[in-house]
């Protein structure tokens, strides 16, 4: 399926100027980037099953790093294309100090660092939001998804 037709005509039923009264146009079909979390690979999903306590790990989905890991294991962790950034994006879409992701009481919060092309979690454009599991954030080009420690209690558990 090549996308969905729709046509616009106008509403006073005049010939539109050039002799032409309906323009259709195609266009893809609309989906929820939100709504579909990447699939794990088994490494990945014992990566994550395996974070200590108050640690976060961020995968890479797409982008030049594609496939990459980056643990969140400190109070504060930067990330951007300034090569001593804790996670080193390089490319031209990432500011040099793009954000930081910052351990609170409440979880892991990612704050934007006034980087020119912005931060997105959930395709949302933000300053400062606290991160759930599966969040995915877009730093340029790279989007990667969060993925909290588990609870010591839900660990022993499982």
């Amino acid at each position: 399926m090549a996308g969905e037709q729709y046509s616009a005509e106008r509403a006073d039923n005049r010939q539109a100027p050039g002799g032409e009264d309906t323009t259709s146009i195609s266009l893809p079909p609309i989906s929820d980037s939100t709504s579909v979390e990447p699939k794990l690979t088994p490494d990945e999903r014992a990566a994550v099953a395996a974070l200590p306590a108050g640690s976060a790990l961020l995968i890479a989905h797409s982008g030049p790093n594609a496939g990459a890991r980056f643990l969140l294991d400190q109070d504060v962790t930067t990330a951007g294309r300034h090569p001593n950034a804790d996670v080193f994006l390089d490319d031209v879409t990432v500011s040099r100090k793009h954000v930081e992701f910052r351990r609170t009481p409440e979880g892991f919060r990612v704050v934007d660092s006034m980087s020119l092309n912005g931060t997105y979690v959930n395709n949302d454009r933000v300053d400062s939001v606290l991160l759930r599991t599966g969040s995915e954030v877009q730093i340029g080009k790279f989007r990667l998804t969060f993925y909290a420690a588990r609870p010591a209690s839900a660990r022993t558990q499982a």
